[in-house]
């Protein structure tokens, strides 16, 4: 499947020193120094294309896309792959109140979501798949885990066992009760008769009655959602074998780290005989005047949306940067006319011929990068620079902090 448009991103100073990158691992509960590496594999779960793209959806594929620029810039490779699950009951649920066909309703939110990631300035993956173009790699999972006895059948469904893989849960650390109830938040179906374990994961679901189907080796039906990324991921990032890991990171939002990351672990250790990913990163749910934004709330703020309304889509990136990307927070629109006003600011200034001094700014919005993604940090030091510049302070090149704003930050003014 096409992804979007390739992003061109300028090189900086070589003279900047980049550290080492820092990143809180999920199933660590540390932040952790990102070992230095000239190739890097980077897999990020894709959306449901139902209703594409929300703030929650941007801010996830923003926090990727700095860790792509920042590792990139260090003079690293990074082989970038996202799944889009294009076929799945929320879809489907959707299409049928919808009225209308369900590939006409994926192929059009996939179209917005293009755009929403272009007017973002995310990078692209390397590869962009879907789930239903995965389905030769899916069924070759299955079989694969059920060559080591980790699939059985219930009504001609077919499921994995969590507990083939005796680290399940460490990833996640959460208590049976807790694993129970998400699971069935999420998609999961533990009270399900004939399971072998509560919290078994669905990896294909036999066709139901007017639903679609496709053949395979286990009858005609569609892949579960977890094996479909722990498929993908395997298939494209290339492994190497000389890793004590499949791949570098595995990230989402963090709504993903329970069942679906944790299952995606459980899967590929059982099919490689390592863990999927040596760093799990997940980012914050965004909400809305103080209340959670979700689809069942119907107050999600949809990126196409504001930019149809004609706010600047480096403002919505800017304002969703002026908050760590780990911590959940609230979106307002008092949060956008801010980073409206900062932009300009910024934009002023750096059409000035005597700008205050940037090389040292430079290095500041790079060591804040690499403390985790401390984007608030970055952002405090660029108004402190507005500030400074106001002021009359000379001494700096204003093209260089353009160029670092866009290969660092994608902020392209």
């Amino acid at each position: 499947m096409k992804s979007w448009n390739e992003v061109e991103t300028p090189s900086i100073d070589s003279s900047i020193s980049f550290p080492a990158l820092n990143l809180t691992n999920s199933a660590s509960g540390k932040k952790e120094s990102i070992r230095r590496k000239q190739l890097y594999r980077m897999y990020v779960c894709g959306i449901t294309p139902y209703d594409a793209t929300h703030l929650g959806h941007a801010a996830t594929y923003l926090t990727f896309d700095l860790i792509n620029r920042y590792l990139t810039a260090s003079g690293s490779e990074v082989r970038y792959v996202q799944n889009i699950t294009d076929i799945d009951d929320p879809l489907l649920e959707r299409a049928n109140r919808d009225g209308v066909d369900w590939t006409d309703l994926a192929h059009q939110q996939i179209d917005l979501f293009r755009s929403d990631m272009i007017n973002l300035r995310v990078i692209p993956p390397a590869h962009y798949i879907g789930a239903v173009d995965a389905i030769p790699l899916v069924t070759d999972a299955i079989e694969n885990l059920s060559s080591k006895d980790s699939i059985y059948s219930v009504e001609h469904d077919l499921y994995f066992k969590v507990h083939a893989d005796v680290q399940f849960g460490q990833r996640s650390h959460l208590s049976q009760e807790k694993m129970m109830e998400i699971f069935a938040e999420r998609g999961g179906d533990p009270t399900r008769v004939g399971k072998n374990d509560p919290l078994d994961c669905l990896v294909w679901m036999s066709q139901r009655p007017n639903e679609p189907g496709w053949p395979s080796p286990f009858g005609t039906g569609r892949p579960g959602w977890h094996i479909e990324c722990t498929a993908i991921a395997i298939k494209y990032l290339e492994p190497s074998p000389s890793e004590d890991a499949l791949i570098d990171i595995q990230g989402g939002g963090s709504d993903l780290i329970f069942p679906h990351h944790e299952m995606c672990a459980a899967q590929a250790q059982m099919l490689a005989g390592k863990p999927l990913a040596s760093t799990y990163v997940h980012a914050g749910m965004i909400g809305l005047d103080g209340e959670k934004m979700s689809k069942s709330k119907g107050n999600l703020v949809f990126v196409s949306k504001l930019v149809a309304a004609g706010r600047d889509p480096m403002a919505i990136r800017w304002a969703l940067m002026k908050d760590h990307y780990r911590q959940d927070r609230m979106w307002t629109d008092e949060l956008l006319v801010a980073a409206e006003s900062e932009l300009i600011a910024l934009r002023s200034c750096l059409a000035q011929d005597d700008v205050a001094p940037t090389s040292d700014l430079i290095e500041k919005i790079v060591d804040a990068l690499s403390d985790d993604l401390n984007t608030k940090g970055v952002i405090s030091v660029l108004n402190t620079w507005v500030e400074r510049t106001q002021s009359g302070d000379t001494g700096g090149d204003a093209q260089s902090l353009v160029r670092a704003l866009d290969a660092l930050l994608g902020i392209k003014l």
